[in-house]
């Protein structure tokens, strides 16, 4: 590789290396750079010996299928896929028609991050609403649904929110369950991209039943990748809904059905074993906190959003988002307002919070030059 994109590459991973250490830098960019957890890949190897049927049926996936029933009642149905994006998109495609039209905040994932996937595979539209937190209200939803059974027009049929949100808030458990009950009242689904709902299950101190079924939510993915796992995520349904008999096949059809579904299901079966996810979850959410906290302490820093769970986004001036990007690395999240997005994984540790926040007071300091920026990609996960 040559070019700009080899320039950027060299010049970011020049700094993937602790000063004075030959350990890898741990960075704030995404949870998505933290490894597996040692007792997620110890699960793995675990589940690599002999042969087990494959695509899902096996003891493996009946075991994790089993774990997540444990959580959620026996009603729930629970199917593994690869990634988030898949995840989201096959979850609403088995339930929606092309006609029809899914509700959800602007900043949305599935609306910014998932390059038209929704729309292209599941040929549906999605109705985008401006927030202020990353929130979608009863009142966007009411708004959204227009022309009701007017042949011209695009047909509402779900809302989609994230929790933890895109910007790191956390949706309260009576936020919740008045979008489930005006989702209900209008016959809309009510899906729930869940990438980090185990962040917001620990932010919030209830346990999947409560986030879940109390609240009315019709499918939700439960993200892994963030959370500890190699790969993979689960689509839930907490209780029965029409669209369960759909969705092995839309599954299969949109390439999220794995051959060696056993590697994927025990890593959840792994996850959900002694609450690993709940702790990894939790020490991840403290760490924002600790961060947040050293940076109210430095002058030139504002903390955009309420740090809710693992996410912190602060605002900060240009020339000091350059000239700490071409130390570490993280992603501008909004470069109108100069905001950026520090995420704290279940790896991250005192010190290495600590130790950034020590940067983030140096560069700010007054007599720092500013140097080009470095990797300023705006990738959202």
């Amino acid at each position: 590789m040559d070019g700009p994109a080899a320039k950027q590459m060299t010049s970011g991973m020049q700094h993937d290396r602790a000063a004075g250490s030959g350990e890898p830098q741990r960075h704030f960019a995404s949870d998505n750079y933290a490894g597996v957890h040692p007792e997620v890949l110890a699960a793995i190897a675990a589940a690599n010996a002999g042969h087990v049927p494959g695509y899902g049926d096996d003891p493996y996936t009946a075991a994790a299928e089993a774990a997540f029933r444990a959580l959620l009642g026996d009603d729930a149905r629970v199917f593994f896929a690869f990634n988030g994006t898949g995840a989201n998109v096959i979850a609403l495609a088995a339930a929606l028609r092309p006609y029809q039209a899914v509700i959800c905040p602007h900043s949305a994932h599935l609306n910014v991050d998932e390059c038209g996937a929704f729309e292209r595979f599941a040929g549906s539209k999605l109705i985008t609403v401006p927030t202020a937190d990353g929130k979608l209200t009863p009142h966007d939803v009411a708004r959204g649904v227009r022309q009701v059974g007017n042949v011209h027009h695009v047909q509402a049929a779900a809302i989609s929110i994230s929790q933890s949100t895109e910007v790191g808030t956390v949706y309260t458990l009576d936020e919740m369950a008045a979008l489930g009950a005006i989702a209900h009242e209008y016959n809309l689904l009510f899906h729930v991209d869940g990438a980090r709902l185990a962040n917001a299950a620990v932010a919030l101190d209830v346990d999947l039943q409560t986030l879940l079924l109390a609240t009315g939510v019709d499918v939700c993915t439960f993200g892994g990748t963030k959370n500890g796992l190699l790969f993979g995520e689960a689509i839930i349904f907490p209780k029965d809904h029409p669209a369960i008999e759909r969705l092995p096949y839309t599954r299969k059809q949109g390439m999220q059905l794995a051959s060696k579904m056993r590697f994927v299901a025990a890593q959840f079966e792994a996850l959900l074993r002694d609450d690993l996810w709940r702790r990894s979850a939790r020490h991840a959410n403290a760490m924002a906190q600790r961060l947040a906290a050293r940076l109210r302490r430095i002058d030139g820093v504002r903390i955009a959003y309420p740090v809710d769970a693992n996410g912190v986004f602060a605002a900060l001036a240009p020339q000091h988002i350059a000239a700490l990007q071409a130390e570490r690395r993280f992603y501008v999240w909004d470069e109108d307002a100069s905001i950026v997005r520090w995420m704290a994984a279940f790896d991250t540790t005192e010190s290495d919070v600590d130790e950034f926040a020590a940067a983030i007071e140096r560069v700010t300091a007054p007599h720092v030059p500013s140097v080009a920026a470095v990797g300023t990609r705006s990738d959202r996960r």
